[in-house]
Order: structure tokens, then sequence, then C-alpha cells
């Protein structure tokens, strides 16, 4: 049960991280960073939620015995 929810993390993470990367070249995104603005909120929780899943995943599916 727990590699099956490291599995889930994992890939649920990749898939924040590849949309926070479609967000990210949004036409909005594009003028922000043109602006000399940081990323959007959205994108942020995107980019950080993907890569805290994806790093919970494995540590769950290496620490698993």
């Amino acid at each position: 049960m727990t590699r099956i929810l490291g599995i889930v993390l994992f890939i649920g993470g990749v898939a924040l991280i590849v949309g926070g990367y479609f967000v990210s070249q949004s036409v909005t995104e594009s003028v922000r960073t043109f602006l000399g603005f940081k990323f959007g909120k959205e994108t942020m929780w995107y980019l950080i939620g993907g890569a805290a899943a994806v790093v919970s995943g494995l540590l769950i599916l290496i620490g698993r015995k």
C-alpha cells in the first residue's frame, strides 16, 4: 500500500511540475517576467507543490523495506 502511495505522489508531483512549467510559459507570465516581476502565485504553488510531492514520493519508495 505504501508503495502505491509513493508512486502516486511521484507521478502527481511530476505532473504538477510539468503543469507549472506550462503555466510559466503562458503569455501572462511572459509579460510579468518581462516587466521584472517574479512568477505568479499559482505558478509558484505548482512548482513548489510538485517538488514536495516528488521528494515525498521518492522518500516513501526508498524508505520502504
